[in-house]
């Protein structure tokens, strides 16, 4: 395996949960080993799409465990030739069937509005994706569609007992907090996961100082490390810049010395 792929694993592997128990919102966490072993020299991961590649580190895992039987992943369910939706994964636990969805997120806590629902606070680093609306999006489209009348036509040469089968949630995420702010409300979510921090780039000058690094979309699972070509504030921020004129936020690694390095999102807001 090449040692970027390695690096992004050992990064995926390293994240947890966000959330550590079914709660109030009625989703079945699976939490998965935290510990890093060594990979097979033939373990080959091919995904060049980041959700892609989480599903595959996952799968891995799930496939090592021998009370797993692997049934069948990514199966797309068709209604009259038109795709309806897709399941990720369809195992056996022990003999017993189980759907399961995977999500890997990054949310930053939105500091420039107010919510009602402390959820609602978790947002996509381009304001577009919330934490809430996956969750909805999980709770009323993904997991339902394992109980329709054409995904059961579909999933009839499997076997599976739909009386009995079970749906399961991997949901890991990497969460960003504003920079110098500490009075953050988590709920039910997994303190855990907080990687770093964001700050707009109106203020990024604040680190003009410092060393950055800006790492590709498949990079933003790693831990940050030095070993990458360091760059000083005036040559990053014209990479910056191109991100924040189309409304786009990189992430970036900052190093404050050899043993602090800080994940840290660049908002164009």
């Amino acid at each position: 395996m090449d040692k970027s792929n390695l690096l992004r694993y050992k990064g995926y592997v390293k994240t947890p949960s966000l959330f550590l128990s079914q709660g109030s919102l009625n989703l079945n966490p699976i939490v998965l080993s935290s510990e890093f072993e060594s990979l097979p020299k033939d373990v080959n991961f091919k995904n060049q799409r980041l959700g892609k590649l989480v599903e595959e580190f996952v799968f891995y895992q799930l496939k090592l465990q021998s009370n797993v039987k692997w049934l069948v992943e990514n199966i797309q369910i068709q209604k009259e030739r038109t795709t309806i939706g897709e399941l990720d994964a369809l195992y056996l636990l022990n003999n017993k069937p189980i759907h399961l969805e995977v999500v890997y997120k990054f949310y930053l806590y939105d500091s420039l509005k107010s919510y009602n629902n402390p959820l609602s606070y978790w947002i996509g680093p381009n304001r577009k994706d919330t934490l809430c609306y996956k969750i909805d999006k999980l709770k009323n489209k993904q997991f339902p569609l394992l109980f329709k009348s054409d995904t059961k036509q579909q999933l009839e040469p499997y076997n599976i007992d739909m009386t009995t089968i079970s749906q399961s949630l991997c949901f890991k995420a990497q969460l960003f907090l504003p920079c110098n702010e500490t009075n953050i409300q988590f709920g039910s979510l997994n303190q855990n996961c907080v990687s770093g921090v964001y700050i707009s780039y109106l203020n990024l000058f604040k680190f003009k100082t410092l060393k950055f690094y800006k790492p590709q979309k498949l990079d933003w699972l790693v831990v940050p490390h030095n070993d990458v070509d360091w760059r000083d504030y005036d040559s990053a921020i014209m990479d910056i810049e191109k991100e924040i004129e189309v409304k786009r936020s990189p992430l970036v690694w900052i190093k404050h010395s050899n043993t602090k390095i800080v994940k840290c999102f660049v908002t164009f807001w």
